[in-house]
């Protein structure tokens, strides 16, 4: 290191993960990420991800988080020495304005930070920084901490957790409590504002949910996101059920991220059937849940800020390509899943969550 670098340790990687991995990470985030840790923060760690039984989803980051580890130790001479403390997905987008990182002393003292670019600095007072405020859009940050202390290693912790899931069937997503879903721009989370966050990623895409459990008065509006729902878009229910809201995003999800993909290379075959008109029940149950879940649509837009300029993205998916996309979705878990049971017996015995070869 230069002596100026000494003085102030940090290493600027342009692209250092690539568009591909980007994507990934940003499917996960937008299908699993609640509330986070202070206002107009959302969040995506591997425990969550555990505890809502999307365990499989932690195998995109294992080669990501390794190669980190190891870059993070050649640069500051620790070879063999950190665990890794921390991992998550902390958003304050795709495309944004503001969020500019900035360093109080040393250079560069200011970064404009962009998809695939990595920061490494030391966390003492060498390093002092801050982040703009994000003015539009949603900045999405892989945050990661080291340490040297073996007492705080996230590996032991989640292989821990993992060995304790006792199935290894598909793993349909299963919602935390609601609470960690609700967006609420005050501290006061009380006030008669907000919305759901699983809710207000499937509206900028254009899509509701329509609840198969709405005749059952004893259930609270919170609850019916739990259990069996369907997909609505333009007057159009789709007829395939999905488990809770959680499985509705995560397909959703996929298919806006695979959308182009899938065009492509998809199968022909006639998927109308699965299309119905909606009736007008149906669709005063829907209103009902907007009413509830989606109390500012324009608060929603304020804070993930729109998708493109155009509006084009809103109406790109629509209910065919959504039905067309599960089984890709299936083939996508049931490959992470199998991964992640392979993986794991070689965690358990060296307590580190590693990229294990096939074979």
């Amino acid at each position: 290191m230069s002596e100026g670098t000494r003085e102030h340790p940090r290493l600027i990687l342009s692209n250092f993960i690539t568009p591909e991995e980007c994507k990934e990470l940003e499917f996960i985030h937008k299908s699993c990420s609640t509330v986070g840790y202070r206002p107009n923060v959302f969040s995506t760690t591997l425990s969550h991800l555990i505890a809502t039984n999307s365990p499989h989803l932690l195998i995109p980051f294992v080669s990501i988080r390794e190669r980190l580890k190891e870059k993070m130790e050649e640069t500051f001479g620790c070879e063999f020495e950190l665990f890794i403390e921390f991992t998550g997905l902390i958003s304050y987008g795709k495309d944004f304005k503001g969020g500019l990182f900035r360093f109080q002393c040393g250079e560069p003292a200011t970064i404009a930070p962009s998809a695939g670019d990595v920061i490494m600095y030391t966390a003492d007072d060498r390093n002092i920084h801050s982040v703009d405020e994000v003015t539009d859009g949603e900045r999405l940050t892989l945050a990661m901490w080291f340490t040297r202390d073996s007492s705080h290693n996230e590996d032991s912790n989640l292989i821990s957790r993992l060995s304790q899931c006792s199935s290894h069937e598909f793993p349909l997503p299963s919602p935390a409590s609601a609470n960690m879903y609700w967006f609420c721009p005050y501290q006061n989370a009380n006030l008669n504002t907000g919305f759901d966050i699983c809710l207000a990623r499937l509206h900028l895409l254009g899509f509701d949910l329509h609840s198969l459990q709405e005749e059952d008065r004893s259930l609270e509006a919170s609850e019916q996101l739990m259990g069996p729902i369907q997909l609505a878009k333009g007057g159009e229910l789709l007829a395939r059920k999905f488990t809770n809201v959680l499985h509705a995003l995560q397909v959703v999800q996929f298919c806006n991220w695979k959308a182009s993909e899938l065009k492509t290379s998809k199968v022909e075959y006639d998927d109308v059937e699965e299309v119905k008109a909606m009736s007008q029940p149906q669709l005063e149950t829907i209103n009902a849940l907007n009413a509830v879940f989606l109390l500012d649509k324009g608060l929603v837009t304020t804070i993930f800020g729109c998708l493109c300029s155009n509006g084009e993205e809103k109406d790109s998916l629509n209910l065919t390509d959504v039905s067309s996309a599960i089984t890709s979705w299936e083939e996508y878990t049931c490959k992470l899943l199998k991964e992640l049971v392979s993986s794991l017996p070689q965690w358990i015995t060296y307590q580190t969550i590693h990229k294990v070869e096939s074979g």
